[in-house]
């Protein structure tokens, strides 16, 4: 199979406040956009905001629910971490190391967005645990 795109929608209440996050916090791209959707490129991968009727309302927790990237340079990963940091973005979860001396270690941070969806950005230690590893049970923080 040749490379494929991941394609990701999710519910926003403002296209501008949407835009200002996402591509002057975030660095991302701007596509196409309308008055009630815009598409941009996080990491080569098209996000695609929807303005939503519906009230949205915080999680609880980082669970079910959040999406992000996984970085494979780790270099890449903390000059993310400075430019959310420079431009103040909220962190949802400050950075930090899972599973600690396992294959499965790996740095981590969330941020929440103005409209409560949640993104994580992850630089492992060993490639191998981004799929495999199928001898551990660990995945993310205990509940």
């Amino acid at each position: 199979m040749n490379l494929a795109i991941f394609h990701l929608a999710f519910p926003v209440s403002d296209i501008a406040q949407a835009k200002v996050f996402y591509a002057e916090g975030l660095g991302c791209e701007i596509g196409r956009e309308s008055a009630t959707s815009v598409i941009m490129n996080l990491g080569g991968h098209q996000l695609v905001a929807h303005l939503s009727p519906e009230p949205l309302t915080p999680q609880r927790s980082i669970y079910p629910r959040h999406f992000g990237l996984i970085f494979t340079n780790e270099a890449d990963w903390e000059a993310l971490l400075r430019r959310s940091q420079q431009h103040s973005l909220t962190f949802y979860q400050s950075p930090k190391e899972r599973f600690v001396g396992l294959p499965l270690e790996h740095r981590t941070f969330f941020l929440a967005d103005p409209f409560h969806n949640l993104l994580e950005f992850k630089f492992y230690r060993h490639a191998a645990a981004i799929f495999g590893e199928v001898d551990y049970t660990q995945v993310g923080d205990p509940s």
